[in-house]
């Protein structure tokens, strides 16, 4: 398993390049020219629009958004956000949804590891802190993947310290009757990304390397 760094704050990576990059990289992976890879970074603020994304849900203030070829709905991306692209190759018979509960177990082990309990809501991807009367389930880490010649793109967004400002101008993920939340909040400290990349790093290790081994 080999991993690159494309950039943290302050050196913020535009998504345009970190895709065109991915692509690249899918591609190597696919021809056997490069090991499973996984990228790691901080993006500039972006809006990214996945297959699903409705009209609606789109920002109403003319805020700029990339429509990609992931799954999933419309998300954000930016400073503070930890983001992961694993581009791996899975064994046959390929199984995505085994590929999306590996990666939720991931961000539910480094948030188990921070102190932050989160946990799987039926039906929905990603990783959720619970309500508790008061509060409403409130996500924390988002996925949305591609699987291409058998080989995964896209990934997982973990919310570090990010500004969750950004979910007030769309819908996030398409899901209207739940909040955003990040580590920081959640802890009522700051959690940069410099202090979750380590945690993240091992647990993908866990998750990914017997289907690194197998494929």
């Amino acid at each position: 398993m080999r991993f690159e760094h494309l950039g943290f704050s302050p050196d913020l990576v535009d998504y345009q390049q970190a895709w065109d990059h991915q692509r690249a990289v899918h591609a190597q992976v696919v021809a056997g020219e490069l090991p499973d890879t996984v990228l790691l970074l901080e993006h500039a603020a972006v809006y990214t629009a996945g297959k699903r994304t409705e009209p609606h849900e789109r920002p109403l203030d003319g805020t700029p958004v990339i429509d990609v070829d992931r799954g999933g709905k419309i998300t954000w991306h930016g400073p503070g956000q930890l983001v992961g692209y694993p581009i791996v190759r899975l064994p046959s018979p390929v199984d995505v949804v085994a590929h999306v509960r590996r990666l939720e177990e991931m961000m539910i082990g480094v948030c188990r590891d921070l102190g932050v309990r989160t946990d799987r809501v039926e039906g929905r991807s990603g990783v959720w802190v619970l309500g508790d009367g008061e509060r409403p389930d409130r996500k924390i880490g988002a996925i949305g993947i591609r699987v291409s010649h058998d080989v995964t793109m896209h990934g997982f967004a973990l919310n570090c310290d990010c500004d969750l400002g950004w979910a007030d101008v769309v819908i996030p993920c398409g899901i209207a009757d739940a909040g955003v939340t990040s580590l920081s909040r959640e802890l009522g400290r700051d959690v940069p990304v410099a202090e979750v990349l380590s945690l993240v790093i091992a647990h993908l290790e866990d998750v990914l390397d017997p289907v690194h081994t197998t494929a």
